[in-house]
């Protein structure tokens, strides 16, 4: 702490998953980086559920890798347990999901911010943002001293003016052990920051030695190779398992019992909570016709007696806590370690930003993560990386064609959150086909090298996976073969009906019931490659029809993108009913693929609007 530069190329304030992104990124690509952190030993924790993934968060994390970010090789750092889920569907749907060591992953993170050239990590409250002329000269925090940098990048989490909720109990705080920043959100309100009010919520964690685990059921479908990051892990942690549990009827009429000690129901809380991640409070209240919900109980770690009760998020009072916990069957003499609570806290409207996550009215202000009103460590990250490089000088900015990331930062600026936390589902990729997590690099990993932000190994390993999967497919459209006795004879020995023609490996990849494996047994001359690289081949062939087509679909929606909207445009068009020429005119749209997107704009108000569009351009 002794020699601190007072001035910096870029700010961060806030360590969690969208600080650490932005903080390395901007390392990593020669900048002088100050990251501004409440607790240096809190850097990179997990305040939640200590796992990293889902559905369409895997590939948010897969994504994050391939441009060069690091949650993908600090998960399978400290990764206890691995899943695959949405297995029985298609490739589109499917992802990956990590159990994480609750300590080791943020020792892992932290270690890597240590080793970072050019970061310097300080302790401290950030009171004030210092604004000049519209831009951003440095911060102010809480002891008077004051840092200098052209850029900030706010990743504050749940920390702005946040509130902890236990019944009736109120403290501020961001999290359990972590005090609130209070004097920043008047600072952001008087720059112009237009501020709202969300929830969130967490479990009770209980002691496993008090659990009856002979009474619960193991979670199977595990896979202990499994891994985010295109690289794999120097080493592996050892496994643990999971288990499942279900409240019942009784836990149900606990609860009712109870909602008038609830503070979501008695009114003290305000903040909207995800509705894809509700309460038991809510499970309950919404879903009255069901007499239980399943529940998973997740190890937090390896040296850590603590369990996490996924799907038990509550902020009822201790007593009922113990009571809802005791009326679960194997979970009768559980010890709670730590209660449930809801935390309310301020954030930014993001419709305020650009694709970059600059905010539009002052030059220099960056927002990434919840502070932007999403939800979850994935989408908090991704945005950091992109905040990050962003506010380092390398523009980054990737469209709904290209990535979740993309998806989901597109919905963050046009739309907003509506008024809950934003969490991102493969259903709001429209072109989730071609955005899955086993191509995540040949999507992305040029483009972090364009910018800086993957290093020569792994642009050199890259490079040759790339080529060989083009070997590979080139072989496979290649080689062809021919129904005579031998091939009918060999096919019938495998089980598999021979083609009545001529016909070439591509093609009979082709067929839904063959694989990688089974053309090794058909065809004694197949290459033997690695598995990544066999996935790769045999997606691009069997679904190459279909993939053609979506990225057909991708280059019509870059064409709309491709059209501007004037910021003067006058919106009350013959054909356009007032209410879409109000919303058109409140959003604002910078593009007609944006306004195409907006809430209740139907394809006939675009296909107006296009026309007007371009009679102007004729005209001009």
């Amino acid at each position: 702490m002794s020699s601190i530069p007072q001035d910096f190329d870029l700010i961060v304030v806030g360590a969690g998953h969208a600080g650490c992104e932005a903080a390395l990124a901007a390392s990593r690509l020669g900048r002088q980086v100050g990251v501004v952190t409440r607790r240096r030993a809190h850097v990179g924790r997990l305040s939640c559920n200590p796992a990293v993934g889902g559905l369409a968060k895997g590939q948010l994390v897969r994504e994050l890798d391939a441009l060069g970010g690091a949650m993908a090789q600090v998960t399978d750092a400290a990764t206890i347990q691995f899943r695959r889920l949405n297995t029985r569907k298609g490739l589109a749907v499917q992802a990956s999901r990590a159990q994480v060591d609750i300590d080791r992953y943020p020792a892992e993170m932290q270690a890597r911010l240590a080793a970072a050239p050019g970061l310097t990590l300080l302790e401290g409250e950030v009171a004030e943002l210092c604004l000049a002329g519209g831009r951003v000269v440095g911060i102010r925090l809480a002891d008077g001293q004051r840092l200098a940098a052209p850029a900030v990048v706010l990743t504050t989490g749940t920390f702005l003016a946040g509130v902890m909720h236990c019944g009736a109990e109120r403290a501020a705080g961001g999290r359990v052990g972590d005090a609130a920043t209070g004097a920043l959100s008047e600072s952001l309100r008087a720059a112009g920051l237009r501020l709202g009010r969300l929830k969130t919520g967490t479990t009770p964690r209980l002691d496993v030695a008090s659990l009856d685990l002979d009474r619960l059921a193991v979670q199977h479908d595990t896979l202990p190779e499994g891994r985010f990051s295109f690289r794999p892990p120097a080493g592996r942690l050892p496994q643990r398992d999971c288990w499942q549990a279900h409240t019942t009827p009784e836990t149900h009429a606990l609860i009712r019992a109870a909602l008038d000690r609830s503070p979501l129901y008695g009114g003290q809380i305000t903040g909207t909570g995800p509705r894809y991640c509700p309460s038991i409070e809510d499970k309950v209240v919404r879903f009255a016709h069901r007499d239980r919900h399943l529940l998973f109980l997740e190890p937090e770690g390896l040296d850590t007696p603590r369990v996490y009760v996924n799907g038990l998020s509550t902020s009822l009072p201790a007593d009922v806590q113990d009571a809802v916990v005791h009326s679960i069957p194997g979970l009768e003499e559980a010890v709670v370690l730590q209660y449930g609570y809801a935390v309310e806290y301020d954030f930014a409207d993001p419709r305020d930003l650009g694709h970059d996550l600059q905010h539009k009215g002052i030059v220099g202000l960056y927002l990434a993560g919840q502070v932007n009103g999403t939800s979850g460590y994935e989408e908090a990250a991704v945005q950091g990386l992109v905040a990050g490089a962003n506010a380092a000088g390398a523009p980054l900015r990737l469209d709904r064609g290209q990535a979740y990331i993309g998806v989901l930062i597109d919905d963050l600026v046009t739309r907003g959150v509506g008024g809950e936390p934003y969490r991102m589902f493969p259903s709001r990729a429209e072109h989730r086909l071609l955005l899955r997590e086993d191509n995540a690099d040949r999507r992305l990993t040029a483009v972090g090298r364009s910018l800086g932000l993957v290093g020569d190994q792994r642009w050199a390993d890259h490079v040759e996976k790339v080529a060989e999967i083009e070997r590979v497919e080139a072989w496979a459209r290649s080689r062809s073969l021919v129904p005579d006795a031998p091939t009918v004879a060999h096919f019938a020995a495998q089980g598999v009906a021979p083609p009545r023609n001529k016909v070439s490996v591509a093609d009979l990849l082709k067929r839904p019931e063959l694989d990688w494996e089974t053309v090794g047994r058909l065809v004694p001359d197949r290459p033997a490659v690695a598995p990544a690289v066999a996935v790769q081949v045999v997606t691009d062939l069997k679904y190459e029809g279909y993939l053609v087509r979506e990225q057909g679909r991708v280059e019509r929606a870059r064409k709309m993108e491709s059209v501007g909207i004037p910021d003067d445009m006058d919106f009350r068009l013959p054909g356009m009913s007032n209410e879409v020429a109000e919303r058109l005119a409140a959003a604002r749209p910078a593009t007609l693929g944006a306004a195409a997107r907006l809430p209740g704009i139907t394809p006939a108000a675009v296909d107006v609007l296009a026309l007007a569009l371009h009679r102007s351009a004729a005209a001009g």
